[in-house]
């Protein structure tokens, strides 16, 4: 398995604050990231460029709707790193954390991976489940993702009745939410993307699923609409399931997606609808069983005496040394992402 190990733990503040050192300039907290020889650096910087366009058009969207929460929050995003200092081949920053930036995600998704792959990999015969139901228009997103988490807490709770009285299997596993725009229907599809130990539990989900949202006046969902199979590389259906709640980029044509002449399109404002209608949803969880424990790390301080800032440049796609002017990645934002985000953000289809 490949190497994730980057934390989101490194933030940097200016000043002593409460700690003091007099030959120091300044205090970060965390490990830092490693700069020499770390390729995920120029991924990192391309995330940057991208969440920084993403997030003034989300911006724009939240100003037209009023939302001033959101606004902050974008604003709180499109700040993520975007000072950082280098010391002793180290790099420390500040990040915001928050589900619609692509740099914390990307971060996130590393730690949940170190985390879980080991314990996931012990399930020999794993398979990947997906639960779905009707889509709905933006309206009623919110309503039906509380739906569905209610849906699977009482599908949880019974299936743990029956195991305790010995009259059913173990249910467990881990879930993420996940949810597409439809910009034909202009309607959103939320999902549950699932990896259990076994095919018994995957089948027992799906048919508990069915039966959950069964009704005899309106269709809720279908059998054909849920979908199970065996998973082959782990690693990549791991990963498959720790997306960002939602898909960035969206096949203007869902029936052409083969047709590499057709850009995909970015609906901020669909996305914006998503990530309204996911506040305060945990998007990924296990459920069934518990993780080993780890012991609690403590935050460590590191005072810096010398050491160099570096401020995001969108016009050089890179973090600049204003004292040199040397980039800190080298990373050049290619044609191909130049073009798709200047010109295919939709702000009107929602």
């Amino acid at each position: 398995m490949k190497d994730y190990s980057t934390r989101l733990d490194t933030l940097a503040q200016s000043g002593t604050s409460k700690f003091t050192n007099p030959s120091a300039e300044l205090v970060v907290s965390g490990n830092g990231t490693d700069i020499v020889g770390n390729p995920a650096l120029t991924k990192r910087a391309k995330r940057k460029v991208i969440s920084q366009r993403m997030n003034l058009a989300l911006i724009d969207i939240a100003k037209s709707k009023g939302r001033n929460e959101r606004i902050k929050g974008y604003w709180n995003t499109y700040h993520c790193l975007k000072t950082v200092f280098t010391s002793n081949g180290k790099m420390y920053s500040s990040y915001c954390k928050n589900r619609f930036c692509t740099v914390c995600c990307a971060i996130r998704k590393a730690e949940i991976i170190n985390k879980y792959h080991p314990v996931l990999n012990t399930w020999n015969e794993a398979y990947f489940v997906t639960l779905t139901v009707k889509s709905c228009n933006a309206k009623n997103l919110y309503k039906w993702i509380t739906g569905m988490f209610r849906a699977f807490e009482l599908i949880h709770w019974r299936c743990k009745k029956r195991y305790q009285r010995s009259t059913g299997i173990k249910l467990m596993g881990v879930k993420s939410l996940e949810c597409n725009f439809n910009p034909i229907n202009k309607t959103y599809n939320p999902h549950f993307h699932i990896i259990v130990p076994n095919e018994a539990i995957a089948n027992l989900l799906k048919a508990e699923w069915l039966k959950q949202w069964k009704s005899d006046k309106t269709l809720f969902t279908s059998a054909k609409a849920q979908h199970s199979r065996k998973v082959e590389d782990l690693e990549h259906d791991l990963i498959e399931i720790i997306k960002y709640g939602s898909k960035i980029f969206t096949e203007p044509d869902l029936k052409k997606k083969g047709n590499s002449s057709i850009p995909p399109t970015i609906y901020v404002k669909a996305l914006d609808n998503i990530l309204t209608a996911m506040k305060g949803k945990r998007i990924f969880d296990r459920f069934g069983f518990n993780l080993p424990k780890e012991s609690a790390s403590k935050t460590t301080f590191t005072w810096l005496s010398n050491y160099e800032k570096w401020s995001f440049s969108e016009k050089h796609t890179d973090w600049i040394n204003k004292a040199t002017g040397e980039g800190l990645t080298g990373y050049k934002k290619p044609s191909e992402l130049a073009f798709l985000l200047n010109n295919c953000i939709n702000s009107d289809l929602q």
